[in-house]
């Protein structure tokens, strides 16, 4: 192959992948900030300049957050607002636990809004946010940290791949 046949070969191929549109089975490469309702950001792959892989159809999102991906290719950026039930889910009381003080290692600060890990049966950690300490009586919410919040997603597609 010459060098410009395989030049043209390339750019088609860059092509190929250029304008491959998001399925309900693509795994997509983008930047996405995550941000409040009140406008502040909780979360940005940006700063690290790090964009992260989310994969269509695996049960990761909810059908709302992936219905605004859907035929939308590289280049595109697309800013979405979603409520809680679409984003991270409401908050469950049900995940709401109080603890014993004498469960917590001695060396660790339990101070309001903490996230501290807790070990599994399985060997995984799980996080909890200390919500309130009160005499020997620990609050921890084992909700995701944004539960129960309408979060504005920005999204900067940057790959689409099958």
């Amino acid at each position: 192959m010459t060098n410009k046949a395989h030049s043209n070969f390339l750019n088609e191929q860059s092509e190929l992948i250029k304008n491959e549109l998001v399925k309900s089975d693509s795994v997509v490469l983008a930047h996405v900030t995550v941000k409040l309702k009140d406008g502040s950001i909780a979360d940005s792959t940006k700063p690290s300049k790090k964009p992260t892989w989310l994969k269509m159809g695996d049960g990761s999102f909810s059908k709302a957050f992936e219905s605004y991906l859907l035929e939308k290719q590289s280049g595109d950026n697309l800013t979405f607002e979603l409520d809680a039930e679409d984003a991270f889910g409401e908050s469950n009381p049900d995940q709401i636990h109080f603890m014993d003080l004498s469960q917590f290692p001695q060396d660790i600060e339990l101070k309001v809004g903490a996230i501290i890990g807790f070990d599994q049966p399985s060997g995984n950690q799980i996080p909890g946010i200390i919500r309130s300490v009160e005499g020997a009586s620990v609050k921890v919410d084992f909700n995701h940290p944004l539960a129960g919040e309408t979060i504005i997603f920005e999204i900067e597609i940057i790959q689409v791949k099958k």
